[in-house]
């Protein structure tokens, strides 16, 4: 059985204001991710290095 509560669809009150939602761009610009795309392209430009120059 549904409660009286839970079916209450007034509007007195004025709703939460939401925070805009943060796409990619944000998440890019955090130090821990830089960090770790800036290692894994590293280590992937030694080893095309490695290959091309010294096999």
């Amino acid at each position: 059985m549904i409660a009286p509560e839970m079916l209450d669809t007034s509007r007195d009150h004025l709703p939460a204001p939401t925070e805009e939602p943060r796409g990619c761009l944000f998440a890019l610009s955090q130090p821990p991710l830089m960090i770790f795309l800036a290692v894994i392209g590293c280590l992937l430009l030694m080893a095309s290095v490695h290959d091309l120059f010294l096999l």
